[in-house]
């Protein structure tokens, strides 16, 4: 009977081992995986509404996240700003350097005309 019993409690703590490391298996887990987006979304919200940027714009340049997501991190945000008296950054405008760039190259391309002509 000792034995039995040993080779019972063996194995119950092999098996125990074993299943406690299935998350190292990389097998999908339905919950985790949406625990992951949820949070993803609510990040995504938060920092929309910190750039001072509306919902539905944040819906528009986000299509993948979870809209609720979105929206429940971007009201938690618009509250904890609230409550702490904290101002939204808005991005700054792109600068226009196209233009520059075009007019530099210009009196290079005329000086190089008027060089041929003579």
């Amino acid at each position: 009977m000792p034995t039995s019993s040993r080779l019972v409690t063996t194995v119950l703590l092999a098996a125990t081992l074993l299943l406690a490391g299935c998350d190292q298996l990389g097998i999908p887990n339905p919950a985790v995986e949406a625990a992951k987006r949820e949070a993803e979304g609510k990040a995504i919200g938060a920092g929309c509404r910190h750039a001072a940027r509306s919902v539905e714009n944040c819906y528009e340049t986000n299509k993948r996240a979870d809209k609720a997501a979105i929206f429940a991190g971007w009201r938690e945000m618009n509250d904890y700003m609230r409550e702490n008296n904290i101002e939204a950054m808005p991005a700054p405008p792109p600068v226009a350097q196209a233009p520059e760039e075009d007019a530099e190259a210009e009196p290079a391309a005329k000086s190089g005309k008027s060089a041929k002509a003579h």
